[in-house]
C-alpha cells in the first residue's frame, strides 16, 4: 500500500482574501478549479446539514506538483474569538523556508499579518544556523518563517 501526503487545510473566514495573502507573501499559486461544494455527499462527509464549502488549493512554493494548502470557507462556523496559541494541542502552524526571514516577515506585516514573537538566530548542533520568527496571518493562523545557513 502506498501513502502520499496531499494537503493541509485552513478554515478561513474569507477564503479569497486569505488565499491572496499566501499568494502575495509567499508566492503560492492557485490550483484551479476553485471548490464550490454542497449537497448530500458533503453533508454526509462533514456531518453538517445544509453545509456549503467554497475554497481553493494553493500550490506551495518549491513544489511543481506537490502537496497543497487547501483554504476552505464554510457557510456556517462555530463562533470563536480565540486565536490559536503556539502551544495549543492540534495543528500549530504552517512553516516556510525562505532565503531572507526579515524580507518575508515585512511582506507578511504589510499584507495584514502580525508578528507573534521575536526573530531568533540559533546554532542547531549538526544542522546549522537557524533564523526563525513566528507570526500570524490576517486571520490569526500561526506562520513560521525560517532560514538555514
Amino acid at each position: 500500500m502506498e501513502v502520499k501526503f496531499t494537503h493541509t487545510n485552513i478554515v478561513a473566514r474569507d477564503y479569497q482574501e486569505l488565499a491572496r495573502f499566501y499568494t502575495r507573501v509567499f508566492g503560492c499559486e492557485s490550483v484551479l478549479p476553485e471548490r464550490n461544494l454542497s449537497g448530500e455527499w458533503v453533508e454526509q462527509l462533514t456531518g453538517i446539514n445544509g453545509v456549503h464549502i467554497r475554497g481553493i488549493h494553493l500550490r506551495l512554493p518549491g513544489y511543481s506538483n506537490g502537496p497543497t494548502l487547501e483554504i476552505f470557507q464554510f457557510n456556517r462556523e462555530i463562533a470563536s474569538d480565540d486565536m490559536p496559541a503556539i502551544n495549543s494541542p492540534g495543528l500549530a502552524h504552517i512553516a516556510f523556508q525562505v532565503d531572507d526571514v526579515e524580507f518575508y516577515l515585512q511582506r507578511l506585516l504589510t499584507s495584514g499579518g502580525h508578528r507573534l514573537g521575536a526573530t531568533v538566530r540559533k546554532v542547531i548542533e549538526g544542522v546549522g544556523l537557524l533564523t526563525v520568527v513566528y507570526a500570524r496571518d490576517p486571520e490569526g493562523n500561526i506562520v513560521e518563517i525560517q532560514s538555514w545557513e
